[in-house]
């Protein structure tokens, strides 16, 4: 929470007044007179005009202090629980004018989706803010294909490059069979060089690849050689790309970030990925992107990322402090979410839950329409509300606010890693003060 201003002002009344003595001899020439003026100009200066242009000042730096446009969040006290929808309407466009300052010290990686434009344009405007910008352009698919440039934006990333100094890495999704990709050699080098030539010609600073999801899904990694030869295929993918030097500068190789998911249990499964598999791809990979959201669905409502999960998460995938991997938390993007989720939590007799997510805009028309009253969860540290719709079935709406973000952040530096947002199109533009 930020510090409140002290608004105090130290007045002319609050001090002790200066005694006067009369003067027992005055002056033959008028010296009297003369000093009774000054003694009054005196008292004029000190007692009135001083304090008047403390009091000016005072309005001049801090009276708007709460409702500036160009203070931070911080500034104007809005990183709180106790949050009311109009507050949210007012105050949510409204963003520092050092919009490249960085509250978290840490790497930052944004992604950016192509049918969210905000996505693009926030990039542009708070560039300073990210480390990393991820759009979601690219899929290889299982003839192996690699689509997407038709996605790819050359203006935009050479505004970024005017812009700031944050790397472009597209996101490539592994959509190939994994039991032709993962099995055959010729297959896996040909798909590394569609990869690499790719960022080559392009000018990307390198890659995020999601495969791993996908790979669970296909249920190749509860077999012992498959899960070997998916970790071998991320290996040879770094290396390649490690071995050649970014277009932007010849100092930095091509990055490569890889995703990966939270496990859905208190313990590791076969098929999660864990701290052994951290440790095995260390050198291959620069960072690993972690999707810490998504807890809850349709059918089981609830809060997005519940904190203690977050940090349940991290213990799992680093591993205890005798025989983890804690020394590679630097590595992690851990995630949050910049979207939110409204449930159907009663729909009648025997009626199943529904919903979905929400962007940052469907979650401001629901402000202006409801008009609700914002609840902190505490076990989950984020804010709620509820809602009927028209149908009088009532409504359960998790979005990001100022304090859960703030408080994920918080939990981010206590482990030493980055964060990954998905994604920055969805969420509001006060968000990045933040950051």
């Amino acid at each position: 929470m930020a510090k409140k201003r002290d608004r105090r002002v130290a007045s002319g009344a609050n001090r002790p007044k200066d005694r006067v003595e009369p003067l027992t001899q005055p002056d033959r020439h008028g010296g009297s007179a003369s000093s009774d003026r000054r003694l009054i100009i005196i008292i004029f200066v000190f007692f009135i005009v001083s304090p008047a242009i403390s009091i000016f000042v005072y309005r001049i730096k801090y009276a708007s202090g709460t409702n500036r446009t160009g203070s931070s969040v911080y500034q104007r006290g809005l990183v709180k629980p106790d949050v009311n929808y109009q507050e949210i309407l007012d105050e949510n466009t409204k963003v520092s004018e050092n919009t490249s300052g960085r509250h978290h010290t840490f790497p930052v990686l944004a992604y950016i989706t192509p049918w969210n434009s905000r996505g693009y344009e926030s990039a542009k405007r708070f560039n300073s803010k990210f480390t990393h910008l991820s759009p979601v352009w690219y899929d290889l698919k299982s003839d192996l294909i690699l689509e997407g440039r038709h996605n790819a934006d050359i203006g935009w990333i050479s505004e970024l490059r005017m812009a700031g100094d944050a790397m472009v890495l597209p996101r490539v999704v592994l959509e190939a069979f994994p039991s032709d990709l993962l099995r055959k050699k010729k297959q896996r080098s040909r798909a590394i060089n569609l990869i690499v030539d790719e960022c080559k010609e392009m000018g990307y600073d390198g890659i995020v690849l999601e495969s791993w999801s996908r790979w669970a899904a296909y249920g190749i990694l509860n077999d012992p050689s498959m899960r070997n030869s998916a970790l071998k295929f991320i290996k040879q993918l770094g290396d390649a790309m490690h071995a050649v030097n970014s277009e932007q500068t010849n100092k930095r190789s091509l990055q490569l970030i890889y995703v990966i998911g939270p496990p859905r249990s208190e313990t590791l499964q076969e098929y999660d990925f864990g701290p052994r598999d951290l440790k095995n791809l260390d050198d291959a990979v620069d960072g690993f992107s972690l999707m810490t959201y998504d807890f809850s669905g349709p059918q089981n409502p609830g809060p997005n990322a519940p904190l203690k999960w977050i940090s349940a998460t991290m213990e799992l995938l680093l591993g205890s402090t005798s025989n983890g991997v804690r020394h590679l938390s630097h590595k992690i993007f851990l995630g949050i979410n910049f979207y939110g989720n409204d449930f159907i939590v009663s729909r009648g007799e025997g009626g199943d839950g529904g919903g979905g997510a929400i962007t940052g805009s469907d979650y401001l028309s629901l402000l202006k329409k409801h008009r609700p009253v914002l609840q902190w969860e505490e076990r989950s540290e984020e804010h709620l509300f509820f809602y009927p719709d028209d149908n009088h079935i009532n409504h359960a709406v998790f979005y990001p606010s100022l304090l859960s973000i703030s408080v994920r952040l918080e939990e981010a530096r206590k482990w030493g890693c980055g964060i990954s947002i998905w994604e920055i199109g969805q969420g509001l533009d006060y968000f990045f003060d933040l950051l």
